[in-house]
Parts: structure tokens; sequence; C-alpha cells
């Protein structure tokens, strides 16, 4: 790795370890904690590639990118953030940053796309940039997960194309609100976001009607595969032509798209239209550790409208991370409002939060709403997903550490809370050295709680 890199981050020991990561890769590195010195190197000619945090003492990084493109076009931007919202990489990307990366971020990945950066001779960005206005900062998705970082970036890479997205995932994941928060920050926002009502679309005029609503905005088709045969086909002829003014077209599909194209349920001809690109939400399960960040967003909300202050107490977390969410993030979001106006007092506890979730629909855990489904199929599922998610670009490295972690940490977990925290017990059923369970416990920085079980 050959080239200048300019750190800016007022995290010394980010600075330091990028500093010491990039020297040893060959890079010449310029670091500060100060965004004036940055733009002062920048103005002067440093560097080949800036690194970057957001929020600095002295003003905001994505502010600056403008100014960074207009002193130096071409000049690739890596910005990295601990604001780890979709809104973050939305911005970014509207800035014209190189690349976004949330903090925590992977070390070597990091280092592959400054390697990346530094090779590529990137021309000046053409015509106007879309800049961000005062809109809302709340957006239907939360979450700092891995997959769902990854589906920011893919949002933030598709938003002002015009290509046509079918927006997939299970029942509750939020697939409309998300079509429509791409319609809201994409460069089509000042045009009409039309829905598709399925009345109208069997009506022999609904498609002209539709076209003549949106006016060169946005139509979304809720669950394209549950319409009729016919009326597939009327769309297939809309969007075909879609006259003058052509609109925007995203669909959602709950279903699995591939089933429904082998049992003849979704027409291929609509499917090669509709399906430009595919954006996969993931089901809650499969992001686990989004969920207590969920939670306190779920509570802020309820608060703003009116109910009493409440914070989520450690084993109320708990319980909610175990469990199976067949709703995913509406039905949390339902369980969380009904918790803010119901709970016994100002912290939510573990009975709080068994009691609104009420009697377990069933004993054995889902893996994937498919009740049949082993638990093999399910990773696989999972992880080839995940793999989809990069687009051409692998995950970063470390993939079977990571993968046996997040399997490891919640059978432990469960599997101490089932023997109330005893280590013998536990390590007894899970059928492995008492030692090697006290390591994997502080290695995998897991608490034990004992408690003794009521008679």
């Amino acid at each position: 790795m050959d080239g200048t890199v300019l750190v800016a981050d007022d995290d010394r020991t980010i600075r330091t370890v990028l500093t010491q990561a990039l020297t040893r890769a060959g890079c010449r590195v310029h670091a500060t904690s100060s965004l004036t010195t940055l733009m002062r190197w920048v103005s002067e000619g440093k560097g080949d590639v800036v690194i970057s945090d957001v929020m600095m003492p002295d003003g905001n990084g994505l502010e600056m990118l403008p100014k960074i493109s207009e002193d130096r076009p071409g000049l690739p931007v890596i910005v990295i953030s601990a604001q780890n919202t979709i809104m973050t990489a939305i911005k970014a990307a509207e800035a014209n940053a190189y690349d976004y990366l949330p903090k925590p971020f992977d070390l070597p990945e990091l280092m592959k796309r400054t390697a990346k950066a530094l090779n590529e001779s990137r021309s000046a960005a053409a015509g106007s940039r879309i800049q961000v206005e005062d809109r809302p900062e709340e957006l239907p998705l939360v979450g700092r997960t891995e997959v769902m970082q990854a589906l920011y970036r893919l949002i933030a890479r598709v938003m002002n194309s015009d290509m046509p997205l079918m927006v997939t995932g299970e029942s509750g994941t939020g697939k409309s609100l998300i079509a429509r928060a791409i319609h809201d920050f994409s460069d089509r926002r000042a045009l009409p976001f039309v829905t598709a009502a399925p009345g109208q679309l069997m009506s022999l005029d609904g498609p002209t009607q539709l076209i003549a609503q949106a006016k060169g905005g946005t139509i979304l088709i809720d669950e394209v595969a549950d319409l009729p045969d016919d009326v597939q086909a009327r769309l297939v002829r809309m969007i075909d032509a879609p006259g003058e003014h052509s609109p925007r077209f995203m669909a959602t599909c709950q279903k699995n798209v591939n089933d429904m194209l082998e049992q003849g349920k979704l027409r291929q001809d609509l499917y090669y239209r509709i399906c430009g690109t595919e954006l996969r939400v993931p089901a809650l399960r499969e992001r686990v550790e989004d969920i207590a960040l969920l939670a306190t967003h779920f509570l802020l909300k309820a608060e703003n409208d009116g109910a009493p202050h409440r914070a989520l107490g450690d084993e109320a977390s708990d319980l909610l991370r175990h469990h199976a969410w067949p709703g995913n993030v509406r039905q949390l979001e339902n369980v969380i409002r009904s918790l803010a106006l119901t709970a016994r007092g100002e912290e939510i506890t573990k009975a709080d939060v068994a009691a609104a979730l009420g009697p377990q629909t069933s004993a054995e855990p889902s893996f994937s709403g498919a009740s049949n489904e082993k638990l093999a199929d399910s990773v696989a599922r999972h992880l080839q997903r995940y793999f989809d998610l990069h687009g051409d670009m692998l995950p970063p490295p470390g993939l079977y550490t990571r993968i046996l972690r997040e399997v490891e940490t919640p059978m432990i977990e469960i599997a101490l809370a089932a023997t109330s925290g005893n280590q013998a017990r536990c390590a007894e059923l899970l059928g492995i050295n008492r030692n090697t369970l006290r390591k994997k416990i502080t290695d995998l920085d897991i608490e034990v709680t004992r408690r003794r079980k009521l008679m």
C-alpha cells in the first residue's frame, strides 16, 4: 500500500491504531483531532485518501465533504462514525463520500477499503450534488449489527437511481416504511409517493390512474406475489409503457421470491422488470443484538407521545433478546409501547416483559418462520444472505470466528440460564469440559448469575 493518508478523529486511540496500521502497510500518515487542520492539509494538496470521523470538536466531518470535493476533486474520503444509523449512510452517500464504515469498525476491512481508494483514480463527480435538507433524523431503520449496516450502505447506493426495487422480508420487518424512506430521501422526494391499492390494480383503468397520480414520483406495489396473474400482466404493460413522466417502481414481497417464481405465483416477466435490485430486510432474530437499541428507540418515541419515562432493566432486556419475535420489529414496537404504559415502575422489569409477551406460542425456538426448518439450513440461509448483502465485495476477514461467536454466545447464555448459573451442570449439558466453559465465559464476556429455583 503506497500513498499518504490523512486521518481526522477526536479519539486518540483510533488515531494511534490507524497510524500504526497504515504505517506498517507502507503508507505515510498525517493524523489530527481537528477538522480545521484536516482542511488546511487538503487545501495544501496533502494526502491521497482522507479517513474522517463525523462528529469532531470543531465541526461535522460530513459538512466538510463538499468543500473537500471543491478543493480537491476526486480525493477519496472514507467516513467513519459512531452514529450507526441509515441517516449517516445516506448523508455520506449524498455528500459523495468514497465509502462509509460504522464504529466500531473492522480494521482489516478499513485497510482493504483504504488500499482500494489509493489504487483507484476517481474522476470529479459530474452535475450538482443532492444536499440533505432539513428533514427528520428519525428513519424506520435502527440497528448497529453488520447485516443492518450492509443494508444501509446498499440503500444509500440505490437511493437516487431510477432502477426498480424489490424489498423483501418477513411481515413486520418494515418493508413499506423502507420503500417510503428511500423515496423521501431520493431526488424524487418532491414528487408523489403512491401505494397501489389492490382494487385499483384490478380496475382496467387503474394503471393509468396510478401513473397520473405518481406524476413521475414513486409507485409502490405492496405484496406483488399475492396479486392475480391477470393483474400482474397489467403491471407488466404499465411498466413497459409508463408515458411521458416515468415513475420509479418499487414492490414488496414477504415470501421467498424464488419459491414464488417456481410455483408460478409471480410472473417472470414482472419479476425481471420490478427486481432491478433486491433489498432484503433481515428478520429480527437475525439481528438480536439490535433488540435493546430498538427497544430504547421505541421507549423514547412513546415518551415523546406522552407516555411516562421508562428504562429497560438488564433482565428485561435479556428476556426480549431470547424471544422468538414472529411479528418482527412491528411486534417488538407494540410490546414496548404497551410496556411504556403498563410497567409498574420507571425501570421495566423481567416480570413486566413476561406479562406483556404472554404465553409463548411454541416451546421450540423458531429460526426462520418455518417450524420444520433445521438449524443448519437456517444458518446457511442467513450466511448466504449476509454474503449477498455485500454485493461484489467479500465480507470483512474473520468471518469464521465471528459466526462461531454469534452461535456460541447465545447457546452458552441460554444453557447457563437453564441451569440457574451452575457451571458444572451447564458444562455437562453442553458436553464440554468445565475449564473450557469457564474460558469461553471469560472470552465471550458472558455474565453468570446464580439463581435459586423456586420450589
